[in-house]
């Protein structure tokens, strides 16, 4: 449905009180509420009310199995196409295979999310990763396998990528029991950490077994996720009339420059991930900073996964209910300092718990921003604005490793890391002041 005006724009502080706008399926996000108003009757499903509800059971089973599936493509193809070249130009090339279809494909991509049945679109990308699975599984065990084929086939699961990720993002408000988005949001979130943390593991002892197990493993996942997202029953989805302006393939752009809360909201994870791309320096911190060994990587590279995972256990069981904009800068806030003592840390024991810190307060910062950007926009444009939040993502990530790259080289890595977290806090601050709209949000009712 459409909303009469946007969400969340700023107002008068006279204007402020009482603020909420509702639809008819997703519950209302609210600026100040006062005392003396009515609040929702809906109460938030507790986590184990979630996990007995058919519908969000096997949305997160289904999304699980893909997150897992993705966590073990990572290693698998990463590792063949060093054995196969020997050269880490190569092996960064595999990123940039996979992240083009999504700056390629963004508004088809979301526009094919608000226009068809949402459940059959992630049900088509999971046939089609499951298909390209078993291609690399067969030319594999016959050793046929060759660098231009992987490529190729990392570019095909690039594409469905782009199409499954805004489209699974957008059914998530439409399965979540009423009031529930955010804890719903913090225990899907839960289950990905899961995979982020053991599906590298699974992945690389399936690879040690025989390099085409990973990928048959793959292919029984994905085959898995697309009957568990058959079984998915969701509320009725809305879709804008043909040939309107809601129906264009730019509207969810539109509707984001429209939206100084929304806009505020997105662009603040472009730029809070940019400056903090500290991760990727843990080869050198790991190395020359800290002397420790691969082993010592490793539990840095998990440092944070576990702290994320540690926090959606917490938002899972308690939500936020106050001051949700406002807790959305504090925890980037702690984002960026956490990143500060990571980076003047020598001590290995500081490093990891500021890595735990770092993921916590981003979980956080990533469950309130979705839900408020899921909330605020109406269900026939939540495909095309998922599909851009999906590309800044992506895209901050790719060029935040770029980043640090870039100053660790010029200033030497503590210098880079310490500038990055800097910068986070004082993006924090300046969006703050930026997109005051975006500050006041009060609750998630």
């Amino acid at each position: 449905m459409l909303l009469a005006a946007p969400l969340l724009t700023s107002m008068p502080a006279s204007a402020t009180r009482g603020t909420s706008i509702s639809g008819a399926d997703h519950p209302s996000v609210t600026e100040q509420a006062m005392p003396d108003e009515p609040v929702s009757v809906n109460q938030p499903a507790t986590a184990g009310e979630l996990l007995r509800h058919r519908a969000f059971l096997f949305f997160l089973l289904s999304r699980s199995l893909s997150r897992f599936s993705s966590q073990i493509a990572a290693v698998a193809i990463g590792w063949q196409i060093y054995d196969l070249t020997g050269s880490a130009f190569d092996l960064g090339m595999v990123g940039l295979v996979q992240f083009a279809p999504t700056a390629l494909l963004v508004f088809v991509a979301g526009h094919a999310a608000d226009r068809y049945e949402r459940k059959r679109v992630v049900q088509l990308c999971q046939l089609v990763e499951a298909a390209t699975a078993l291609y690399l599984a067969a030319i594999t065990y016959l050793g046929l396998v060759n660098e231009v084929q992987i490529f190729i086939a990392t570019f095909v699961l690039g594409i469905a990528g782009a199409f499954e990720s805004p489209t699974t993002a957008a059914l998530l408000p439409l399965i979540a029991p009423q009031g529930s988005l955010q804890r719903a949001t913090a225990v899907s979130s839960g289950a990905a950490q899961v995979a982020t943390i053991t599906g590298p593991a699974l992945g690389g002892f399936a690879y040690a077994i025989a390099p085409h197990l990973a990928y048959a493993v793959m292919l029984l996942f994905w085959i898995f996720g697309m009957v568990l997202t058959g079984f998915i029953q969701s509320r009725p989805q809305s879709v804008a009339r043909q040939g309107t302006d809601e129906d264009n393939i730019f509207a969810g752009v539109r509707f984001i420059r429209s939206n100084p809360a929304i806009l505020g909201t997105i662009s603040l994870d472009l730029f809070a991930v940019l400056f903090g791309g500290v991760t990727a320096l843990l080869p050198i911190y790991a190395r020359d900073i800290l002397q420790t060994g691969p082993i010592g990587l490793g539990v840095l590279r998990a440092a944070p996964a576990v702290g994320a995972l540690l926090m959606t256990m917490i938002l899972a069981r308690h939500s936020i209910m106050r001051h949700v904009g406002l807790r959305m800068f504090q925890a980037v806030i702690v984002f960026g300092i956490a990143t500060i003592v990571f980076a003047l840390s020598s001590w290995m024991w500081l490093s990891v718990l500021s890595l735990a810190v770092l993921g916590a307060a981003d979980t956080i910062s990533v469950v309130i921003r979705f839900s408020l950007v899921q909330l605020a926009t109406p269900d026939e444009m939540r495909g095309r604005v998922g599909a851009v939040n999906f590309l800044f993502i992506n895209a901050s990530n790719q060029l935040g490793q770029f980043e640090s790259g870039v100053t660790a080289a010029l200033f030497g890595a503590m210098p880079a890391a310490v500038l990055g977290g800097v910068a986070t806090v004082a993006v924090a601050l300046f969006w703050m002041k930026l997109f005051p709209s975006l500050r006041r949000v009060e609750s998630l009712e």
